[in-house]
């Protein structure tokens, strides 16, 4: 018997009619004119006219969520940042209220950048990447997909974080330094862009080929750990390694990796090679990978070419220049002048292989066009917000965090705490940050959605994104104990990469490219700029040297925390198998 509710109809007639209006179907149509004859004249519809109120209920239920993704993901890091200011180290915060602006033009920013990514470069780029092996040979293919990974590593976001950390170096502490973030700026980002552009074209014959990823990953560390043991024999070229290990962090953000993946899965899709799972997977690994040795080289050129002398007395000569007449070297226009530079370039590139090397036409060209504006505009937008909102909120919490545990000038009474209570304040705040920025990371959610249907289930959306954030927390914690007590990077990254590898090499390739792409999707572009202007923050309070690598412990601990909660499923799995085939076993041995 099927249970069925009854109401009475005049009941239901009632709750129909509810906050509706009656209007008379003579409103609706429009009243006929007639000429002198008699005959009817053909009615001509007036200019449609929208009033603000009818445009803001079109775009409310739009921008609603996408301006909802954004605030998730940069207020609870602004808000425990704020409280944790005010409430344990008892400090104000300094110009709350360009800070509060800062903020508010990152959130903007970055919905008009996601929202124009993804209405005006994707779509190019999956179209680029079926039709460019139907048009055009292999190496004509690999050659595009490498300029493309170096025109999208000038439009990252968090490539400014770089540009406006050179700022705070001193040049007589760490003259290499200096000059690679300053001097040599320019050629340092297209280094970095030359390491992703070499990831692209590998990812790009990985997804034709289907081949594995560790022989990748064992190639591409080898050369770069050796790089780092040789370099941390000079003791001033060895203040570049936080530098160019945080490059790994840095490059693999909204912008490399989505464009560079659609690129390369059309590619693979169209080669016939692209229907595997893991397809999608391997780039994010590679584009984090390459870059860092891509900037040891630079400094080992630098180090033939240069020396530290030459290197301050040039800081000292610049800084007695007068730069204030060239106006485009002040704020906001500097901001402007990098939002046009990182994403036009980038738009050019890709038209040009569109019409004059496929020779196609562009689909929706308003929309792709509304869409590379919106680009631009939250290019600049999150530049001036990264400028007087991230970076000063994340340099002025580090700044002040030391003073929980050490003596600051800035904070009347300091140390506030006992030294050990300080530090664990220290690390306990540290570990917090990570843990919650990482788990308000949207790429983070996708991946364990992806994740969890690839496996069927038995790795667990939830269980990936606690793992992904407890190690990017302890990474983290560790690099704030790595700048306290001025622990040389090399004896922090070789023995945990070296625990990486062995992982890497016991467990299946499923849960390699799962642990070591979960790495480089916790680095978003407002957790980099927030823990690299905390980490500067922090190292220029204690006195350290430099404030980088907090973002590289930051990549390697959730690829050991992923592994090994892989190994540990696996495991359960075969025990369970094992337990189901055992009572079997049992049975059939019984049956005579």
């Amino acid at each position: 018997m099927v249970d069925v509710n009854k109401i009475r109809f005049g009941a239901l007639v009632r709750e129909i009619s509810v906050q509706q209006r009656q209007i008379s179907f003579n409103s609706l149509v429009p009243v006929i004119e007639q000429d002198a004859c008699g005959n009817s004249l053909p009615w001509q519809p007036g200019k449609l006219r929208v009033r603000p109120v009818d445009v803001y209920r079109i775009l409310e239920p739009y921008v609603k969520v996408r301006l909802l993704e954004q605030i998730k993901a940069v207020l609870p890091l602004a808000a425990y940042l704020v409280l944790f200011q005010l409430f344990i180290l008892r400090q104000n915060v300094t110009d709350s209220w360009l800070i509060t602006a800062g903020l508010f033009s990152v959130i903007v920013g970055l919905m008009f950048f996601m929202e124009g990514l993804k209405i005006g470069f994707m779509p190019l780029g999956e179209t680029i990447g079926t039709v460019l092996p139907q048009k055009s040979r292999l190496p004509v293919v690999l050659m595009l997909v490498f300029l493309l990974g170096i025109s999208v590593t000038f439009a990252e976001p968090a490539i400014g974080a770089l540009k406006n950390a050179g700022s705070t170096v001193n040049v007589e502490k760490a003259p290499y330094l200096y000059a690679m973030l300053n001097d040599w700026s320019g050629i340092f980002v297209l280094i970095v862009g030359i390491g992703v552009g070499l990831a692209a074209v590998l990812g790009t014959l990985r997804f034709i080929y289907g081949w594995s990823l560790k022989p990748f990953i064992y190639l591409g560390l080898l050369p770069t750990i050796a790089l780092t043991i040789y370099i941390m024999g000079d003791p001033e070229l060895s203040k570049i390694l936080g530098l160019a290990w945080d490059c790994g962090a840095i490059t693999t953000g909204p912008v490399t990796v989505p464009l560079v993946m659609s690129l390369g899965i059309g590619i693979a899709a169209a080669a016939g090679k692209g229907h595997s799972s893991l397809s999608g997977f391997g780039i994010v690994t590679l584009a984090s990978m390459f870059p860092i040795a891509g900037a040891q080289v630079l400094a080992l050129y630098m180090a033939q070419t240069t020396t530290p002398e030459a290197i301050i007395e040039g800081a000292t000569a610049a800084g007695l220049a007068v730069d204030s007449a060239f106006w485009y070297k002040e704020t906001p226009w500097v901001e402007i002048i990098l939002g046009i530079r990182a994403i036009v370039p980038l738009v050019v590139f890709l038209l040009f292989i569109m019409l004059y090397v496929l020779h196609e036409k562009i689909k929706n060209p308003r929309v792709m066009a509304y869409g590379i504006l919106l680009c631009v505009l939250g290019m600049i937008m999150f530049n001036l917000g990264l400028s007087y909102g991230l970076a000063r909120l994340g340099g002025q919490s580090g700044g002040l965090v030391p003073a929980a545990f050490t003596n600051i000038d800035m904070v009347t009474g300091s140390p506030l705490y006992a030294y050990l209570l300080g530090i664990f304040i220290a690390l306990a705040f540290s570990w917090l940050l990570g843990f919650g920025a990482t788990l308000a990371e949207p790429a983070l959610n996708a991946l364990g959605m992806t994740v969890e249907n690839l496996t069927n289930g038995a790795f667990k959306k939830s269980v990936l994104m606690y793992a992904v954030s407890f190690g990017v927390a302890c990474g983290i914690a560790v690099g704030v104990l790595k700048i306290i007590y001025a622990i040389p990077i090399g004896y922090l990254l070789v023995p945990g990469y070296a625990m990486a590898v062995i992982l890497t090499a016991l467990s299946s390739e499923e849960f390699v490219n799962i642990a070591w792409d979960g790495a480089g999707v916790t680095t978003g572009p407002v957790t980099v700029p927030l823990v690299l202007a905390m980490g500067l923050g922090f190292g220029d309070a204690v006195g350290a040297v430099e404030g980088f690598g907090i973002l590289t412990m930051a990549s390697i601990g959730p690829i050991i925390t992923v592994l090994s909660t892989g190994l540990w499923i696996r495991w359960k799995i075969r025990r369970r198998h094992e337990e189901e085939e055992e009572p079997l076993e049992q049975t059939e041995a019984a049956v005579p």
